[in-house]
């Protein structure tokens, strides 16, 4: 059973609920658009953990009636096995509302920012990371995400020693956060004359898209330099200067980009991966800092790790971090990634209920 904790908070949740349900009827409310539009945010986000409670409360109201027929002979053994059933819906139900009551990461409904990066292997390590940026792409393609490219590097074979993208839609972040890390893959690679196997890596990280109101960042702290834009080779694109980089001295952060035309575009694209780049390091630092006095920490794919195998002989996907393995390596680089992301948000509330407890 919920805990009277537990049973506290959702009292206050339904309490709260009922009384911006009124609100939104007050007319000086309605009236004033900025308000209103808050409260009703407001509202339908504790819409689900109000609706569960309610769900839970008729469940507990059935059971205590049912267990009253356990006092009659004529009705004992229904009522057993009504109450078997019960049960089990009261379980499944606790376990949604302590995972609806848990802390929401505000981060989740952002968009993201898409670094990857040829690790070890040369050519066939940024054939890779071309093959993880299609998967990602058809992926967000199939959640109804828009996506584009903000920066690439590419190699002569089709590949890419780093490439950035902007991916922009609904809970985005919420499931491409699991992906940072060391991505390996174990394959023949096309450039190999021979038959023999080669380990290669790519490293993919997430970011959460940052607005240049959420971070502040001194004017004189920024280094601006413009360049010719290059293709694969060093070949140049076009002769004027429409390439953008920028240095945050401070941190020493450098972001480039030379896709676009014009020399704003590609300043505009630049400043919106630096700011990304920017919060991250500082959450990081903070994230250090508390490490250090709380050494219970948990691991949640820190990029350094190798998160993730993708073995083509056999066929084979492994994520590491949960010990799932799949033979659908074809599927999931087709951006069937669910059948990964689902597990890991799983393990992941299950980690969090486990700390909240």
């Amino acid at each position: 059973m919920i805990s009277k904790d537990l049973l506290g908070k959702l009292e206050g949740v339904e309490e709260r609920y009922k009384e911006l349900q009124f609100k939104l009827t007050d007319p000086e409310v309605v009236s004033n658009r900025e308000l209103y539009a808050s409260l009703s945010k407001e509202l339908k986000e504790l819409a689900p953990l109000y609706e569960a409670y309610q769900e839970y409360k008729k469940l507990i109201k059935e059971y205590e009636d049912t267990k009253e027929l356990l006092k009659s002979k004529e009705f004992e053994e229904l009522a057993k096995e009504e109450i078997k059933r019960l049960e089990k819906e009261i379980e499944a139900k606790e376990y949604e509302l302590r995972v609806l009551l848990l802390p929401k990461d505000e981060k989740d409904n952002k968009n993201v920012i898409l670094e990857i990066r040829a690790g070890v292997g040369g050519e066939e390590a940024a054939l890779f990371a071309a093959d993880l940026l299609n998967m990602y792409q058809r992926y967000a393609e199939e959640k109804g995400w828009k996506f584009s490219i903000l920066s690439a590097n590419r190699t002569n074979l089709g590949g890419y020693k780093e490439v950035i993208a902007f991916i922009e839609g609904e809970g985005a972040y919420s499931r491409l956060k699991y992906e940072s890390g060391v991505h390996r893959v174990q394959r023949v690679p096309v450039t190999e004359a021979g038959d023999r196997i080669h380990t290669s890596t790519a490293t993919v990280v997430v970011l959460p898209e940052v607005k240049e109101e959420e971070i502040q960042i001194n004017p004189q702290d920024l280094k601006i330099e413009t360049f010719r834009a290059s293709g694969a080779g060093g070949q140049y694109v076009n002769t004027t200067e429409t390439a953008v980089r920028i240095t945050h001295i401070p941190t020493g952060i450098t972001v480039a980009c030379q896709d676009e035309r014009s020399q704003f575009q590609n300043k505009q694209k630049a400043l919106k991966i630096l700011y990304a780049r920017l919060k991250d390091y500082y959450e990081r630092q903070k994230e250090e800092e508390l490490a250090k006095t709380r050494r219970e920490h948990i691991k949640t794919g820190d990029r350094s790790e190798k998160i993730r195998t993708y073995n083509f002989p056999q066929n084979r996907v492994t994520d590491h971090r949960i010990g799932l393995t799949l033979y659908k390596l074809n599927d999931i680089l087709q951006g069937k990634l669910d059948e990964i992301i689902e597990p890991l948000i799983q393990h992941d509330l299950e980690q969090k209920l486990k700390a909240s407890v």
